[in-house]
C-alpha cells in the first residue's frame, strides 16, 4: 500500500474519545452475575461485619438503593458491582487481615458514593439505619 492510498475507517474500532453509548453501558450478562452474587452473599456478610466495619451504614444504603426500581439502571449496576466485591471473599486486600482488610471495600464504596451517591434516597439511608439497629439489638 503506498502512501497515497486511503484506508476506509473500521466501523467496529473502538474510538476512545467518542461518547459512550448509554445502552452498552452496562453488560446484562455481568450485572446478572453480580446481582446472584450478592443476593447470596450480601446478608449473611453484613450481618458478620456490620460492627466492624465503618461503612456498614453505606453499603445497606447501597443495597437498599440498588433494589428500589426508581433507581436508574446505570447507577443499580455500579451498585450492584460494588456490592459483589464487597461479598467476595477474595479481594485485592484480603478481609481477614486485622487493620486491612476491608480497606479496598471501603474505597470501592468511598468512589461509588462520588459516582452515584446521589441516587441514594433519605429512604434508603432510614432503612439502612433500622437494619442495623435490628442488627445490633439481635447481637
Amino acid at each position: 500500500m503506498s502512501g497515497s492510498e486511503k484506508v476506509s475507517p473500521d466501523v467496529n474500532a473502538f474510538d476512545p474519545h467518542a461518547p459512550l453509548d448509554p445502552s452498552r453501558a452496562l453488560v446484562p450478562s455481568v450485572v446478572k452475575l453480580n446481582e446472584q452474587r450478592v443476593a447470596r452473599g450480601f446478608w449473611p456478610k453484613i450481618r458478620k461485619v456490620a460492627a466492624k466495619v465503618p461503612f456498614a451504614a453505606e453499603a445497606l444504603s447501597v443495597w437498599y438503593c440498588a433494589r428500589d426500581e426508581e433507581t436508574p439502571t446505570a447507577a443499580k449496576g455500579m451498585m450492584l458491582a460494588a456490592l459483589a466485591y464487597f461479598v467476595l471473599p477474595t479481594d485485592v486486600v484480603p478481609d481477614f487481615i486485622a487493620g486491612l482488610g476491608y480497606t479496598d471495600d471501603a474505597a470501592v464504596f468511598a468512589t461509588l458514593m462520588t459516582l452515584v451517591g446521589r441516587n441514594l434516597k433519605p429512604r434508603h439511608r432510614e432503612a439502612a439505619r433500622r437494619s442495623i439497629a435490628r442488627m445490633r439489638r439481635d447481637d
